[in-house]
């Protein structure tokens, strides 16, 4: 009875081709997944001893991991010299230095006192330190400065004068100045040289009236018709000497002036004559660049005393 069943059926044509064709695929997906199942065997057994390792080890949650940071102090703030005087007074340039696993916070501050900002260019993005920009900026040539402007005030209760040289790139290219220039003097009439001295201006000293050094920058990139500040004081230290102080007798209203006959004068009395202030005055001289055209500013009626100056200043 099966067999009369089924005698009657055939297979379909190209039923051997598929079967020839679909055969070698099955055998192929069977050896792909052996070939999976055994990387996922041995990838388990190297995995585990790992983690047993791992977790098994002392002191794991007691290890501490630091993360240096750094900071760059501005406010003086910038970066890395002093010019005081025309003498001379890192690492990432955002001023950050990671320290290693467990080493102390790493901080790195700039040297130069004060916020030195680029001469001409308001704001900044504070990407660039002045320094940087500086070096990376010509330098000013002599023909590229000029006095911009020379002031000398009047003297003050203590006989202290101040004054302020402004020197400004006359070029129409930018370049960089990274010192404050010479400062000099010059005598005339009364006034003594060797009691005159240039010296730097520090905090505390005579001249109070200057800027603190702190405000002082290391260095500026002037741009076309930009200019730097370098200013001074004058602080006597005696008055000019008077001239002509001698004695002199002589007679009195309606007094003959002669003897009395025993050799003595009658009716005469000695005047004094106090004498003239001698004139004398001295001339600040300021040279940003040898061969440069150089500011004066005379102050009167001084013969002795010190001259404090400032370096590069940012115009007030």
């Amino acid at each position: 009875m099966l067999q009369a069943a089924v005698g009657d059926l055939e297979p379909t044509d190209g039923a051997l081709d598929q079967l020839r064709r679909a055969l070698p695929v099955r055998r192929a997906r069977k050896r792909q997944a052996l070939v999976g199942m055994a990387a996922s065997v041995i990838l388990l057994g190297t995995a585990v001893p790992a983690f047993v390792h791992v977790a098994g080890s002392d002191g794991l949650d007691d290890r501490p991991v630091n993360a240096g940071h750094g900071e760059q102090a501005q406010g003086g703030t910038g970066e890395e010299e002093v010019l005081g005087g025309g003498q001379a007074s890192n690492g990432d340039p955002a001023g950050r230095r990671p320290s290693p696993p467990g080493a102390p916070h790493a901080t790195q501050r700039s040297a130069t006192p004060g916020a030195a900002a680029t001469a001409g260019v308001p704001g900044g993005t504070g990407t660039e330190s002045p320094d940087s920009a500086a070096a990376s900026t010509p330098a000013c040539e002599a023909g590229q400065l000029g006095v911009d402007a020379t002031q000398a005030g009047a003297p003050d209760a203590e006989g202290k004068v101040y004054g302020t040289f402004r020197i400004a790139n006359v070029s129409a290219s930018e370049c960089s100045v990274g010192a404050a220039g010479a400062l000099t003097f010059r005598t005339a009439g009364a006034a003594d040289a060797a009691k005159i001295s240039v010296v730097p201006h520090t905090t505390g000293d005579a001249a109070s009236g200057l800027p603190d050094p702190s405000r002082e920058v290391g260095a500026v990139v002037l741009k076309p018709e930009a200019a730097y500040e370098v200013k001074f004081a004058f602080v006597p230290s005696e008055t000019c000497p008077t001239t002509g102080a001698s004695p002199e007798p002589s007679p009195t209203d309606g007094a003959s002036g002669t003897s009395d006959g025993t050799g003595a004068a009658s009716d005469t009395e000695t005047q004094l004559d106090g004498g003239t202030t001698a004139d004398g005055s001295v001339s600040v001289v300021h040279t940003p660049e040898p061969g440069a055209p150089h500011a004066e500013a005379t102050i009167p009626d001084a013969c002795a005393g010190t001259i404090y100056r400032t370096g590069l200043l940012n115009p007030s």
